[in-house]
């Protein structure tokens, strides 16, 4: 009997080879898009999943008036653990001020994560260098560590675990320090580094007003998390009262502690945007719907072909076929299909792999037996057989002998809505998500051209290990930059427009005090950056106290402080009163998907990190020279780093920001694609069995004088009837869809009518070729030829 079932099965698959064709085209496509974004899916949701007890460790957040930072004093970790017995570990991890050089002999590594971790925060996240975790023996020696790349690089031959010496920074400083091997920095963890300094504790001696470093704890089982949050708090307010703030301010009242799990950190992390989250939910929606589409076509092409297998049905029940046993031969016929469909949908996968990493910049592979799919993909199929093929098999085992058998077989009204109803979901998604791609590459457009209150262009970011918090050791640096052909400006500061959070405190004016972000600048820090002056000035030489006590603000804090002639006020910060010289045009520095936050520029801060970050502003026609000339000249001019003169353009670094926005432009175009791709699939077989089933009546209109047109009008209305009412369904779901998108962002663009009124365009056009096509083929046979039997 099996050998029976499988022999009628192949022969139908091959009668019918277009049909097959398309279903099982329509399928493979869809497996291979569903294997490659469940495959990412797991991948992003499956973060630090190495570490022990994970879904028992939280990082420590501060929760402010006006938001959230993952910033923490050191001495946090330290307390906690003393403290609170629910608290089985504690770590602490501050990111390095500076990227520098490593050199051994003449091969040189250039890092650009430099992480600083306590031995505690280590073990937390089983971190397991070359020769094994050691403990420091005091916090004035440490182990250094560089990440797998880096110590290959420098160390080709090594096969032992002795330390190493190199070189930090210039050759010419003549910095050394030992490397005790390599620490693999797993690239799927929120802990990443290319250099790692492991010490046995971090920020000995500094108190709870020093907030630079991130505090990670591990719980015991079964710890409250909402009382051990009530628990921290209390004790970090009595910390703070120690400290010498006042019970009654609002720093101490305000003060809250928030505990984030680990396993939310990379996509949703409390302090953050969870857009990242968005993408990878609407990415395995969407993958789910793709391979939901293509089921549907499946049914819809089954169905249509119900009267071709007809008589097929009704002389074998004649001659005692149980239902039973049919629609268990209809299943086999689809199983067949989509296990054909499951190995080419594989070779895709593998082969769009490479491309689908090099944008999602995964290192996703096909492994049967690390990602689950040898027992994952033989379900998905089974799955895909019963959804795509239970109601075929239904529709197909139920007819009636006696009706098929005398030639007046008619599918029920049922089935032809049920046809239609499907038809009409393939088009509403494809219309859907053309509409959203085209509403989120104008979102992507105004992020790129809308004015961000200051220019990246022709501004190099860069790299340096010397400290310049003191304006009078950064003056003879700008003087010699200044002096290269094509340089117009300098500048040195704390932070720079790279999305990055700035350091916050509270400021104070006319008894009003807000959280407020601070940014340590330099002489000519706006003018680099072409930030706008709207009222007062600039930091400039020409006034002496700038360097002291004078402070710009941003658009926001004057807003947000409720001021309207804020220039010669008084605002007292970080212990130190300043006087207001100028207001500065608020700059989307972290980009576009956070608002402005209230913002004092200084030149002199004690709460700042150290200045370290260079800025250079060039001319575009002398860009090429200047590098060139700035390549030479940097030993002289930066000794800290010497031969190694490094550089980014702004504009570069701040473009990636936009870059989840852009992964989200690709999907939507390979979804579009796929969708409308599949769609035309259906619709072409559906077409074509349909104007096939009415031969004689073209031939009869032909006969009876109708007219080409008049026969393309009436097969076509049917059909755009559908696409019409299958946008009407779209247009507000993709409005909804998109409106929940864009509330992720502060600055964004109003949904426009020309997305919707595109992807009407695009599906109707497309019908009508489809069709069209169709119709044009039947119409051509002579009406002689098909009616000569009648």
């Amino acid at each position: 009997m099996f050998r029976l079932n499988l022999k009628i099965a192949l022969r139908n698959l091959w009668k019918h080879k277009l049909v097959t064709a398309i279903n099982i085209g329509g399928l493979s496509v869809a497996l291979a898009a569903f294997l490659l974004i469940t495959l990412y899916v797991g991948y992003e949701t499956s973060y630090d999943a190495s570490v022990p007890g994970r879904e028992r460790v939280f990082q420590v957040c501060r929760s402010l008036p006006d938001s959230k930072t993952p910033y923490t004093p050191a001495a946090l970790g330290q307390l906690l653990k003393r403290s609170l017995p629910d608290i089985e570990a504690t770590g602490t991890v501050k990111k390095g001020g500076f990227d520098f050089a490593v050199t051994k002999e003449d091969r040189t590594y250039f890092t650009t994560d430099y992480t600083l971790i306590d031995y505690e925060g280590a073990r937390l996240f089983d971190l397991k260098p070359q020769g094994g975790l050691k403990e420091p023996e005091n916090d004035q020696t440490g182990q250094f560590y560089l990440s797998d790349a880096a110590f290959q690089l420098l160390f080709p031959k090594k096969r032992d675990n002795a330390p190493e010496l190199v070189v930090l920074g210039s050759k010419s400083a003549g910095f050394t320090a030992p490397v005790a091997g390599a620490a693999h920095a797993n690239p799927h963890s929120v802990l990443q580094y290319d250099a790692l300094s492991v010490q046995k504790q971090l920020g000995s001696g500094e108190g709870f007003d020093s907030n630079n470093y991130f505090t990670y704890v591990r719980v015991k089982p079964g710890t409250n998390k909402s009382v051990l949050e009530a628990e921290i708090t209390k004790l970090y307010r009595s910390a703070l009262i120690g400290a010498g703030a006042d019970a009654g301010s609002s720093e101490v009242k305000t003060a809250a502690i928030i505990l984030d799990p680990l396993n939310n950190l990379h996509l949703k992390p409390a302090y953050g945007s969870d857009a990242p989250y968005k993408t990878v939910v609407a990415l395995l929606a969407l993958g789910m719907l793709i391979l939901v589409i293509a089921c549907i076509n499946f049914t819809n092409l089954s169905i249509a072909q119900a009267a071709g297998r007809a008589r097929e049905v009704g002389i074998r029940k004649v001659m005692g076929a149980a239902r039973r046993r049919l629609a268990q031969q209809f299943i086999a016929e689809i199983f067949l299909q989509c296990l054909l469909a499951a190995a080419l949908g594989l070779v895709m996968a593998e082969l769009l792999i490479p491309r689908f990493n090099s944008v999602f910049q995964v290192p996703l592979t096909i492994r049967p037996f690390e990602n689950g799919l040898l027992w994952k993909f033989p379900l998905i199929i089974i799955f895909i057989s019963l959804a795509a093929g239970a109601y075929p098999a239904v529709v197909l085992s139920g007819f009636r002998p006696a009706a098929v058998l005398k030639g007046n077989f008619q599918t029920s009204a049922e089935t032809t809505w049920l046809r239609k109803g499907l038809l009409v979901f393939q088009f509403t998604a494809a219309a859907v998500f053309i509409a959203s791609l085209l509403i989120v590459s104008a979102q992507l457009r105004y992020m790129r051209t809308e004015d961000k209150g200051f220019r990246a262009e022709q501004v190099l970011a860069v790299t340096n290990m010397r400290i310049y918090s003191d304006p009078k050791k950064f003056e003879p640096a700008r003087a010699q930059l200044l002096g290269i052909p094509g340089v117009r400006n300098a500048t040195v500061a704390t932070d720079i427009p790279d999305g990055s959070k700035t350091g916050t405190a509270r400021y104070t004016i006319s008894g009003k005090e807000i959280m407020t972000g601070f940014v340590n600048v330099d002489f000519d820090y706006f003018e680099t950056l072409s930030i706008p002056i709207v009222s007062g000035r600039s930091f400039s030489p020409a006034f002496k106290t700038d360097t002291a006590d004078a402070a710009i603000l941003n658009e926001r804090a004057v807003a947000r402080f409720g001021l309207t002639d804020p220039v010669g006020k008084l605002i007292r910060g970080c212990d130190k009163t300043y006087r207001i010289v100028g207001v500065a045009k608020d700059a989307k520095a972290q980009g576009f998907a956070q608002a402005v936050e209230p913002t004092i520029y200084t030149m002199k801060n004690t709460c700042a990190n150290p200045k370290v970050r260079i800025l250079i502003k060039v001319e575009a026609s002398e860009m090429l020279s200047a590098i060139a000339a700035l390549r030479k000249r940097w030993p002289e001019i930066n000794k800290g780093d010497g031969e190694f003169f490094r550089y980014r353009f702004l504009d570069e670094i701040y473009g990636r920001l936009f870059h989840k926005e852009e992964q989200l432009q690709q999907v939507f175009t390979a979804a579009a694609v796929l969708t409308v791709l599949i769609a035309m699939m259906g619709l072409f077989a559906y077409a074509r069995y349909l104007i096939g089933s009415r031969n004689k009546e073209i031939a009869v209109r032909k006969v009876l004088g109708a007219g080409s047109f008049q026969l393309l009008q009436l097969f076509n209305a049917g059909f755009l009837k559908l696409v019409l009412l299958a946008n009407l369904l779209a247009w507000p779901l993709a409005y909804l869809f998109m409106q929940a998108w864009l509330g992720g962002f502060a600055y964004r663009i109003s949904i426009p009518l020309f997305p919707f009124l595109a992807a009407c365009m695009l599906t109707v056009f497309l019908t009508l070729i489809t069709v069209s096509a169709q119709a044009w083929r039947a119409m051509k046979a002579s009406p002689a030829g098909t009616l000569k039997y009648e």
